[in-house]
């Protein structure tokens, strides 16, 4: 989290905000109204990620004030501070998007707790399932930009420009949807993983991003050949409606990678980078329909538990060797991971 801008009419409110935040590793300002707080967003809009600020002011009132911070920068949170805690205030509140609500007189302890919470939520909610969400309320230093090891998985419908050429919007939208997006975005959520990025036809997973589990190749793996096998459910569906099909290809490998919260002012994510991720993507593009092509790092990871059988060295673009390549068994995959793994400290 990069600052937290407070911004409240009370002196006493200010003192009592920044004395129970001067342990939190980010910085804390203070604005004593709300067009005061605004100018310090525009000076200062890459040094604040998170907004409080008092229902009650003179001149611009707390939703005034949030909604034009909003307008600013879509991506900073904002949170309103209210001795008035009315269903007016709380209706409003979420009529115009504010993240988050607060009420005095507040516990200092609950206080840093929720603020972390709403601005964790934030972030993260939609992409990941409920256990890694947990995980990263409890340790906030999650987010923090690291190089560690993760498995990153790249799936692609194949021949999704051709078959959907003559399509209607419409039907596009739908096949995309309800019947490649949501249904392989569950699944990758069911098996811990976090959801990167949908590009194009194309859904990057993670494994091991925010937060790292002992058998996250495994799951990965364990994701595609559900992802397969959910096709084969989904193609029998669609098999009379106007040609669509759902056949993908898959590329998974495990390595290096680094991960944090990249972007411009407007559109910012938590992702990944690193030659792991080039090798998924390469892998993907390699793997044919209904294929779920691994990286050698990925094959020993799973040690036999899912079968995989190898193909010819391939060149990667980047590395100097031709690199082993592995073809996963899925159609004859029974491996079920445990359901509650203990994330690595």
């Amino acid at each position: 989290m990069n600052g937290l801008l407070l911004i409240d009419d009370d002196e006493g409110v200010r003192r009592s905000v920044l004395r129970a935040l001067k342990r939190e590793t980010y910085p804390v300002f203070a604005a004593e109204t709300g067009e005061y707080g605004i100018r310090f967003i525009q000076e200062h809009l890459q040094d604040v990620s998170a907004v409080i600020c008092d229902f009650k002011m003179p001149g611009l009132n707390g939703i005034e004030t949030l909604i034009r911070i909003g307008k600013l920068n879509p991506e900073i949170t904002r949170i309103i501070l209210t001795g008035y805690a009315t269903m007016e205030a709380a209706i409003l509140s979420t009529n115009e998007g504010i993240d988050g609500f607060l009420t005095k007189p507040f516990d200092n302890f609950e206080l840093r707790a929720k603020i972390r919470e709403i601005q964790t939520k934030k972030r993260l909610r939609q992409f990941v399932s409920e256990q890694v969400y947990d995980e990263i309320t409890q340790s906030p230093d999650a987010l923090q930009p690291r190089f560690h090891e993760a498995t990153i998985l790249f799936s692609d419908i194949r021949g999704f420009t051709r078959m959907t050429r003559d399509a209607l919007p419409d039907a596009v939208a739908d096949y995309l949807n309800n019947h490649y997006f949501t249904p392989m975005g569950e699944i990758i959520y069911q098996h811990h993983g976090t959801m990167d990025k949908n590009i194009g036809d194309s859904i990057m997973a993670v494994y091991g991003s925010p937060v790292t589990f002992p058998d996250d190749s495994l799951r990965a793996v364990q994701s595609a050949v559900a992802m397969q096998h959910q096709a084969d459910k989904i193609n029998r569906i669609l098999m009379h409606q106007n040609g669509l099909r759902l056949e993908i290809g898959i590329g998974i490998s495990s390595g290096k990678v680094f991960s944090g919260i990249l972007g411009s002012l407007r559109k910012k994510e938590f992702t990944s980078i690193g030659m792991a991720v080039n090798i998924a993507s390469r892998l993907q593009n390699l793997a044919g329909p209904n294929e779920i092509l691994i990286n050698k790092t990925t094959y020993d990871a799973i040690n036999g538990i899912i079968p995989a059988s190898p193909l010819p060295p391939v060149l990667i673009k980047g590395l100097d060797e031709h690199m082993p390549v592995y073809r996963v068994d899925w159609h004859t995959s029974s491996f079920q991971p445990e359901s509650h793994p203990e994330p690595l400290s």
